[in-house]
């Protein structure tokens, strides 16, 4: 196989447990080359550093890390090829399936094969308007074209016309051949496919990498990814639970695993119920393909996401007492990024925080958003060390111009849900603490995923801020208890006092008819301030819940402040008291926390 003319023999007799075999040798010598990588790492390049102070030690550690990336190079490249080799034998098992039925089928019905895939048929009786007559055997020649494919100049080169044949035996003997070259013509097209993306995998003699080298690792990785999708693809449970995707991810080889981690990371990376070690790892190796690329592409759009990928891609590489975890990455929509600071899986207390209004992947979003939770996990890290907050864009937040509709909220809920049954499938402890808080439009989010059939999966506490309501006109309907729903709400932010539908109907119809029917807009709308755009008002006594002192921020006009009320909850550096009320809820201390009077 792989580039030699494929007869429907040699298809017959390919054993493709031989490539199986071959991959796994490749894996071994991947597996070797990355463990002799650590070793000069660790063992000698480390402790030259440690102990050795001269040139002629800097010139040692040159020549190791020349060492070392020759051994990471080996290591990606055999596993490349180690991949290429079982998609080719798990994609080839299936014309050899449809073959070896083929074949199946002729001997039953004593046909022969001839070995230019013709079928001959014998001599069989069959119905005329004479009545019943013999007729002669014959032989058919097989199409490999599919059925939706255009017919070539003769549709059957042994019925002229591709008309009635008499011997019963005819079509039989077609369906047969048609089989055997539809298979013939798949295995081929599959072995091209392998054959060209492994004569691909070469290195140069003489191996010294550089940079150009581990970027053709790149283009190659590409290339293995591209060539065995089909294979990569094959299994994923898709549409199953976090449950069941655990299941399956567990039921797999380790070498699987890493194979899908290394070479299709965009089909892992994301998938809830996937350990969180192995989505960062997949993310990480994700992340320079989707930059690779944004960058081929024009617009506006693209230059605000590439930046903000970059920023992230930089953030990930700088040292940090709180660990980050890359849970999720993308460019669809307005982008896509899921973030944790601490190991969600190890983490006794777990967060999750929806962003709001105008919230996207772009630079914004890297300076400001993800540091609301660094900050969050930071903050309860001091009460439990055994804590982490996330930061979950995984919807298309609103922009100023749909914020008043409800429609990003619930096409964002499901999402939303699917990622905490998946937090709480892969969480490693008894008995885990989840937090679920949505700021500003968020909040809504949150409310509407609460207020889903079975409410937020693992959540055992929701937190409000910002919020210009849930949906729902009491924090009983969130799921959770109404002692366990905290509200957030700065007395400066207007956001938590926008007003309800209603009474914005009536504010306009107020103002254009003068007193009399500003006067009967009092009398027809909720002036009680418990209303706003998306229900009540969280932090008012009629919702329920529990509200959390926050400092009153800066005036929208009397201080110029605009919407600074609205954007510090998370912030100790602006408002410390709402920051330690947060920390203490998602460090499951609650009873901390300080305390403030309804509206």
């Amino acid at each position: 196989m792989t580039g030699a003319t494929l007869t429907w023999q040699r298809l017959r007799d390919l054993r493709c447990a031989e490539f199986e075999d071959a991959g796994d040798g490749w894996h071994e010598i991947s597996g070797r080359a990355d463990s002799d990588r650590v070793r000069v790492e660790r063992a000698m390049t480390a402790k030259l550093r440690e102990t050795q102070d001269s040139d002629s030690a800097e010139a040692a550690i040159k020549r190791l890390e020349r060492l070392s990336r020759n051994f990471r190079y080996v290591h990606a490249e055999a596993g490349l090829i180690r991949t290429a080799l079982n998609g080719l034998a798990a994609e080839l098992a299936a014309p050899q399936r449809q073959l070896a039925q083929a074949l199946e089928d002729a001997e039953r019905l004593k046909f022969t094969v001839h070995p230019d895939g013709s079928v001959s048929y014998p001599a069989a009786v069959g119905e005329t308007l004479l009545g019943k007559q013999e007729h002669p055997g014959g032989s058919a020649r097989g199409s490999a074209r599919l059925p939706l494919e255009a017919p070539g100049p003769s549709e059957r080169p042994g019925l002229p016309g591709g008309g009635f044949h008499p011997n019963p035996n005819a079509a039989k003997a077609e369906a047969v051949a048609d089989l055997i070259a539809r298979a013939v013509r798949s295995a081929a097209e599959i072995d091209d496919r392998y054959a060209k993306i492994l004569n691909k995998l070469k290195a140069a003699k003489g191996l010294d990498v550089t940079k150009a080298t581990l970027d053709d690792v790149f283009q190659d990785t590409a290339g293995v990814r591209s060539t065995a999708s089909t294979y990569l693809a094959r299994g994923i449970p898709w549409g199953e639970s976090p449950a069941e995707r655990k299941e399956w991810w567990d039921g797999l080889t380790e070498e699987r695993q890493q194979e899908y981690i290394d070479v299709a990371p965009e089909l892992v990376g994301g998938l809830d119920g996937i350990p969180a070690t192995a989505r960062d790892e997949a993310n990480r190796n994700y992340l320079p393909v989707l930059i690779d690329e944004l960058a081929r592409q024009d617009g506006d759009d693209a230059r605000t996401k590439l930046d903000a990928l970059r920023g992230i891609e930089a953030k990930l590489g700088e040292p940090s007492r709180v660990p980050m975890f890359l849970l999720g990455i993308g460019d669809e929509g307005n982008g896509r990024a899921i973030v944790a600071y601490g190991n969600p899986d190890t983490s006794r207390n777990v967060s999750a925080y929806v962003p709001g209004l105008g919230t996207k992947l772009d630079e914004g979003f890297v300076d400001d958003t993800l540091k609301r939770g660094l900050d969050t996990a930071r903050g309860a890290r001091r009460y439990d060390a055994s804590s982490s907050a996330i930061v979950w864009l995984g919807y298309d937040a609103p922009n100023i111009a749909t914020v008043a509709s409800t429609g990003n909220a619930e096409a964002g809920a499901p999402a939303y849900n699917q990622f905490m049954n998946g937090l709480g499938v892969t969480n490693q402890n008894d008995d885990p603490h989840v937090t679920a808080i949505g700021h500003s439009y968020g909040s809504l989010t949150v409310g509407t995923a609460a207020n889903q059939d079975r409410g937020i999966p693992a959540a055992d506490d929701i937190i409000l801020l910002g919020s210009p309501g849930v949906g729902v006109d009491k924090a009983e309907d969130l799921g959770v208890g109404k002692e366990h729903v905290y509200v957030g709400a700065a007395d400066n932010d207007p956001v938590t006092m926008l007003p309800s539908k209603r009474q914005s109907a009536v504010s306009v119809l107020a103002a254009a008819g003068g007193p009399f029917i500003s006067y009967m807009a009092g009398d027809i709308a909720d002036q009680g301030d418990d209303d706003v755009h998306f229900g009540k008002d969280p932090a008012s006594e009629a919702f329920g819940a529990q509200r959390f002192k926050v400092d009153d921020g800066p005036h929208p006009v009397l201080d110029a402040g605009g919407f600074d009320a609205h954007s510090q909850y998370f912030t100790p550096e602006r408002d410390k008291v709402s920051a330690d009320n947060i920390a203490l809820i998602v460090a499951g201390q609650p009873e901390l926390i300080q305390m403030e009077e309804w509206r």
